[in-house]
């Protein structure tokens, strides 16, 4: 298994997903970041059951960006998954956090029972 390159930075931020789960059935949903970094990034609150070596499409403000889903972990005692994601295209600024919008993206934080409810 591949490593991550760089440091994640935590951030909980609304995106908009797109692409097929599992079953080849396309899907539009809502989700959150749980952490970012230039090459990917952890989503929570995922409802589809997707397979490793799918691309989806994450939206976040006004960007598009493509994704590869490398891991997969069904939350217990839920039907909602998280998943890790590698950016099929180097993009520094994709998430848009310059080291201030960071901190802001970073706190305060929503706990995982809440974020679910928000989704």
């Amino acid at each position: 298994m591949e490593q991550r390159r760089g440091n994640r930075t935590k951030a909980v931020l609304p995106v908009r997903i797109k692409g097929k789960d599992s079953s080849g059935k396309s899907f539009e949903a809502m989700a959150h970041t749980l952490d970012v970094n230039t090459g990917g990034v952890r989503l929570g609150s995922i409802r589809q059951e997707l397979t490793v070596q799918d691309e989806i499409t994450v939206f976040y403000r006004q960007r598009k960006m493509q994704f590869r889903v490398v891991w997969i972990k069904q939350m217990r005692g839920s039907s909602e998954f998280q998943v890790g994601l590698k950016a099929l295209a180097q993009d520094k600024e994709g998430w848009g956090l310059g080291s201030n919008e960071a901190e802001r993206a970073s706190t305060p934080q929503l706990s995982p029972s809440h974020a679910a409810g928000l989704a």
